[in-house]
């Protein structure tokens, strides 16, 4: 299976969470080690916190979503449901910004 970073799949989290769509922001690897995929959730829920990136209005997403970095995680490639659509790169970048800051890079 082939990831790219900026694709949005439905992620099914267990027991606690539910399914929900989670951003890959992993980097371009056409040989990974392992089959992982670094992700964030995309929520609704804007907390005005410098963890979150807003997201541009795309036809996949009903209202306004945010991408909460502080929810990173690693998904495993045959959890990933689609993908269900892409986040533009200029977009990425600002969530790459809020990464930086939720990791202090």
């Amino acid at each position: 299976m082939k990831v790219n970073p900026g694709e949005v799949y439905r992620v099914d989290l267990g027991m606690a969470g539910k399914v929900r769509y989670m951003l890959v922001v992993s980097r371009e690897d056409p040989e990974p080690p392992r089959a992982l995929a670094l992700c964030v959730p995309i929520t609704t829920q804007n907390r005005g916190s410098k963890y979150e990136a807003a997201l541009p209005r795309v036809r996949f997403l009903r209202e306004q979503s945010y991408a909460n970095t502080q929810g990173l995680q690693a998904v495993q490639y045959h959890e990933l449901e689609g993908p269900v659509g892409r986040i533009p790169v200029e977009t990425l970048d600002h969530i790459k910004t809020a990464l930086r800051f939720a990791m202090d890079l």
